[in-house]
């Protein structure tokens, strides 16, 4: 019988049965041990996680062959995998992928300070054994994934706006790979956080819910710039609701701390598979694609490849259409007094410390998107005015947008979409290319806090 090769029997380093290694000291004496992650690096290579300086490890490095028994998931077939130890590795792209997806899982259950990857242990492949027994019947095997990553390539390239161009990308994730779940986060450089800009699948969108960096699978697909992908059940109710540090940040700038500013992550209560790719563009990550499903194994290798492909293709666009040039239409419309308006007012109020805006004692949004609500009333108050540019809102100092990726599309479309969610008397509309206009249905009071 022929050896499977590395490439066939991938479908087993999924990590959903963990792997049992096989070690052997200088006198003989054998090891039999779990191994958390086998993991693909080549046809005649594999990957070790090397988390503790065990039996195993001490084997290895006296007598660097061992053999590694994994199992395919969908046939129960086991394959004897024989290897010789080559290295570890501390850094790098394979050193980052395993360390994300092993912090990525033990975030979920407070063991990131005990599942720490040490290093990842390069093998080569010696030989394969499929091991005889009874199997059940493979899954049929999927065809066409290049020609529906090109239907999805030409509808974004259509695209001309950011809003339709990240609508898009997640109805082409249902519509050619029928992925039902999905979101698009934004990552904040500055603040460290990733924030939801669109999302689809879910009872309620979460707009404008944060994704510390670093935290759980989307966090750490963004810190670390490698896809993550875990395959089988996590404990992701402990993931539902991101960390927030508003409070925090308002006693350090000694203001006053205005209320809880959750907005509810809208991710699966119970998900089995998660996958999470980051967005880059020109060597910088602007965000994630984040995909997930209440089933187990519901995303293999394949789609992983497809996803990367995918949200290289998105990172790109939304960083052109950030980047165009907004034209000699941007300069700053002249004054004019707005209609009049009538009925009870809405109290907003405005927290400098992290420029959290509420709506009558509604939280809606904070940070940059905060800081740019917050003058735009500012204006249509004391001045009349109702039209405005991206252009001029990058060059007004008060909203502190940063120097390189200012994401200012991005941070307008989200204050647009929390306006419209919560349905306060004013809303947001794009009246042209780098121009918008502020409408407003009644009189609005004003309320700066200290600090």
């Amino acid at each position: 019988m022929t050896a499977p090769s590395l490439h066939a029997i991938r479908r087993c380093l999924e990590g959903a049965i963990p792997a049992i290694m096989a070690t052997c000291a200088n006198d003989g004496t054998p090891n039999v041990a779990y191994i958390s992650q086998v993991v693909y690096v080549d046809e005649g290579h594999v990957a070790l996680s090397f988390q503790f300086f065990n039996k195993t490890r001490e084997n290895i490095l006296a007598n660097p062959h061992a053999s590694v028994l994994v199992l395919d998931p969908v046939t129960a077939r086991f394959y004897r995998l024989h290897l010789r130890y080559l290295r570890t590795e501390t850094t790098g792209a394979l050193f980052e992928s395993m360390k994300a997806r092993l912090s990525g899982i033990a975030s979920h259950n407070g063991m990131a300070d005990v599942f720490r990857l040490k290093g990842s242990d390069v093998y080569a492949v010696e030989h394969i054994d499929a091991i005889d027994g009874e199997g059940l019947p493979p899954a049929p095997g999927r065809t066409g994934l290049l020609h529906r990553l090109r239907q999805c390539s030409e509808r974004m390239a259509a695209c001309t706006s950011l809003d339709e161009l990240l609508q898009g990308a997640l109805a082409c994730l249902r519509d050619a790979m029928d992925i039902e779940h999905a979101m698009v986060l934004m990552l904040d450089t500055p603040a460290r956080r990733l924030y939801t800009v669109a999302s689809r699948g879910y009872a309620t969108s979460g707009v404008g819910s944060e994704i510390a960096l670093g935290h759980g699978v989307i966090g750490m697909a963004a810190r670390e710039n490698t896809p993550v992908r875990i395959s089988h059940m996590t404990h992701a109710a402990l993931y539902s609701h991101a960390m927030r540090s508003s409070l925090e940040a308002g006693a350090e700038h000694g203001g006053a701390e205005p209320p809880g500013l959750d907005i509810p992550y809208p991710g699966l209560p119970e998900p089995h598979s998660q996958l999470a790719v980051p967005m880059v563009a020109a060597g910088r990550v602007l965000g994630v694609l984040f995909v997930e499903s209440p089933r187990d194994l519901a995303f293999d290798f394949e789609d992983e490849d497809m996803l990367v492909a995918l949200a290289g293709h998105l990172g790109a666009a939304i960083d052109l259409l950030q980047a165009t040039p907004e034209g000699a239409d941007t300069a700053t419309p002249a004054t004019a007094l707005a209609p009049a308006v009538s009925g009870a007012p809405v109290r907003v109020r405005h927290y400098p410390a992290n420029d959290s805006v509420f709506i009558n004692d509604d939280y809606l949004i904070k940070g940059v998107a905060g800081a740019i609500f917050w003058k735009l009333l500012r204006d249509y108050v004391h001045a009349g005015r109702t039209e405005f540019t991206n252009r001029e809102l990058r060059l007004d100092p008060s909203i502190r947008l940063p120097d390189v990726a200012d994401n200012l599309e991005a941070r307008l479309l989200l204050l647009q979409r929390r306006l419209q969610e919560n349905t306060p008397p004013m809303r947001i509309e794009k009246t042209g290319r780098g121009r918008f206009r502020l409408c407003v249905a009644c009189p609005v009071l004003l309320e700066e806090q200290p600090g």
